[in-house]
């Protein structure tokens, strides 16, 4: 009965969420929305006392992952700059070039006001509470990252949605082989904030704002 209850609370929270939010049932502004959630989360975490609350931040997972995301990083911001330069040359850099001090805030807020409590989500929430359906680490890894895919669907656009689950993918990695939400954090702060200012931005926009 356990395992049938979490299945149905992962459907509740993970899948039927955000298509409330997409079909304009659930008419609250996305970050508002993904901020409560947190909080949620933050709160069950704090209070289970099988969670190993050091994941929450967890320097060390950072310093011994680092290398290794920044290589990652470097081949990746390679290919997405050479994507965007040869399929869509108009938006390279548009967001700094257009509205620079805009650029400049979201640098600033985006790891604070969406990107942690996002990994807090679906990665340390995620990995700890829904274990017992996924008994594998490859199988939590890949449930993590459609899960965190399938909710950018709030974005209505399909691009969106494959990078945010190869992203997914990615950061669910990161996680499971530091338990740190410092360092996927860091690895998701470093993707998303090249995603806005390489000029992709505006995929990301219609759900937050709407």
């Amino acid at each position: 009965m356990r395992k049938l209850r979490l299945a149905i609370e992962l459907f509740l929270l993970f899948a039927l969420l955000p298509l409330l939010y997409v079909f304009d049932v659930l008419k609250l502004p996305v970050l508002l929305i993904l901020g409560l959630f947190a909080l949620v989360c933050y709160v069950i975490l704090r209070r289970d006392r099988f969670f190993d609350r050091q994941q929450l931040w967890n320097r060390e997972g950072l310093r011994r992952q680092g290398p290794v995301m920044l290589r990652q990083f470097a081949l990746h911001a390679m290919l997405i700059a050479a994507g965007v330069f040869f399929l869509d040359r108009e938006s390279l850099l548009a967001l700094m070039r257009r509205s620079p001090a805009l650029w400049a805030l979201i640098m600033l807020l985006y790891p604070l006001v969406s990107v942690y409590p996002q990994e807090l989500i679906y990665r340390a929430f995620f990995f700890h509470r829904y274990r017992e359906l996924f008994p594998t680490r490859w199988s939590v890894i890949a449930a993590s990252a459609i899960a965190f895919g399938f909710m950018h669907i709030v974005f209505e656009n399909t691009l969106a949605v494959l990078l945010t689950l190869a992203g997914g993918w990615l950061f669910a990695q990161t996680y499971d082989r530091s338990r740190s939400l410092l360092a996927v954090s860091v690895q998701h702060a470093l993707y998303g904030g090249f995603i806005f200012t390489i000029g992709l931005g505006w995929y990301f926009y219609h759900g937050a704002v709407r």
